[in-house]
């Protein structure tokens, strides 16, 4: 694995600012607000041919009797346990605090190596400011700004150098990425503690703890899974805090990024136009999905329920009859180890190739059975298939007129590949092209 690097300090010190800055995008969010970076966040970054693995971490109270301060405390202990290096950053303009000399005590007792960086130099000709620090016992403080970008390569420098010695021979494995999605407060933090059995993600009754996107490696009978704890994504007239704006853009950014979604529904409130709109994120993207209702256990239950659940989820997902659904409870865990198995098959289908022969046979027998539409006249000639990509599954029609494609008799192909197929959890892409244009229609 490559090396993993834990940004830790008290609140609004402008950790996240740098974490940004590393990660050459806008990974975690920023504001002026301490404790909005909730849990911790990972990407990966890259120095002088060195990569690692970032973390960034709730601010740090020592002492606090806010639950939620508390919750991120932990949080922030939980990355500082899985760090191969820490950097420590501390704030030049608010000066050494007591906080400070609180979090280094305790970095000291974890006994992992140390990078202390002073942010929020604006000058760094006068480094005056910095001298204090080295009150905290932790070497020599490296001064930067990560707003202006300045003092980067040295502080950089520094943490590579304490990192451990890697093995080139070691190949990065494949994993399937897996985000948790749906409207918040349906149990997605709660399902991911229960496949890992430990307290990793924030879990509260309050909706909208999980602000940040959480990625957690989860491992089951040999084979690694890399989980995507998403904010839970509100309607938008009821996104009132700009903080808020933020966790639906980080959430619908976790979709691009996973290889199947796993939509969670509140099976006491039921599937909801909300669900539809999130499951459309997953959809649009051409991703695997599932439809998981959760707190299955919390339903009166007779013969006919589980239908009915499945009836009013085909209804509203009508755009979608190819997701796979699933009833569990997350806080029972029944039905639990069934995720990692459709996982695993949705994944499979998402990845699925045919060879073209078998591809034209399918095409054959489907035009033969069903005519290609015709207008004023001209009728649609299909002249072959062929696939060009996986996650989805992409095919290119070659025929005489795009426009003569009706959108009907697509999904009348795309019904004819899935009963000769499968193609379970997966959308399918059919891209529309006339022989001898290079122009595409979708």
């Amino acid at each position: 694995m490559k090396p993993i690097l834990a940004i830790v300090g008290r609140p609004n010190v402008g950790k996240s600012t740098l974490f940004n800055r590393l990660a050459g995008e806008k990974v975690s969010i920023v504001k002026d607000t301490p404790g909005v970076t909730r849990d911790r966040i990972y990407a990966e970054a890259d120095w002088l041919g060195h990569s690692f693995t970032m973390i960034d971490t709730g601010g740090i109270e020592p002492k606090t009797d806010d639950l939620l301060l508390k919750y991120m405390r932990e949080q922030a202990q939980l990355a500082i346990e899985m760090a191969d290096v820490i950097l420590f950053i501390v704030d030049a303009k608010a000066g050494m605090t007591d906080a400070d000399s609180e979090v280094a005590n305790m970095l000291r007792r974890a006994k992992k190596p140390v990078v202390l960086a002073v942010n929020k130099l604006d000058n760094m000709k006068d480094i005056t400011p910095v001298y204090e620090f080295y009150g905290l016992g932790l070497g020599e403080p490296q001064p930067i700004s990560a707003e202006q970008g300045l003092g980067m390569g040295d502080m950089l420098d520094e943490v590579i150098r304490h990192f451990p010695e890697q093995s080139d021979a070691e190949d990065e494995e494949e994993v399937l990425h897996v985000a948790v999605i749906g409207k918040p407060n349906t149990g997605k933090s709660s399902l991911i503690n229960k496949l890992l059995g430990e307290n990793r993600v924030i879990v509260s009754d309050i909706a909208g703890t999980t602000r940040d996107a959480i990625d957690t490696r989860v491992e089951y009978k040999g084979k690694s899974y890399i989980f995507i704890d998403t904010a839970g994504i509100r309607r938008h007239n009821r996104v009132k805090e700009e903080l808020e704006r933020f966790s639906v853009v980080r959430s619908v950014a976790a979709v691009e990024r996973c290889d199947v979604a796993i939509l969670m529904i509140d099976a006491v409130e039921g599937i909801t136009e909300q669900d539809a709109k999130i499951a459309g994120i997953a959809h649009e993207k051409g991703k695997g999905i599932i439809v998981a209702v959760n707190k299955w256990d919390a339903i009166e239950k007779n013969d006919k329920t589980i239908y009915e659940y499945q009836k009013d989820i085909d209804t509203v997902l009508s755009f979608m009859p190819y997701a796979q659904k699933i009833f569990i409870s997350a806080k029972t865990g029944q039905r639990i180890e069934k995720i990692f198995e459709t996982v695993d098959l949705v994944a499979e289908n998402h990845a699925m190739r045919i060879a073209t022969g078998v591809l034209n046979d399918v095409l054959y027998d489907a035009t033969s059975m069903n005519q290609p539409p015709s207008d004023k006249g001209k009728r649609l000639k299909i002249f072959y298939m062929t696939q060009i990509g996986t996650k989805p599954p992409t095919f290119v029609l070659f025929v005489n007129n795009a426009e003569l494609m009706h959108y009907s008799y697509r999904r009348y192909l795309e019904n004819c590949l899935r009963n000769s197929f499968g193609f379970k959890g997966t959308p399918i892409k059919f891209i529309i092209r006339e022989r001898g244009v290079l122009n595409e229609r979708f």
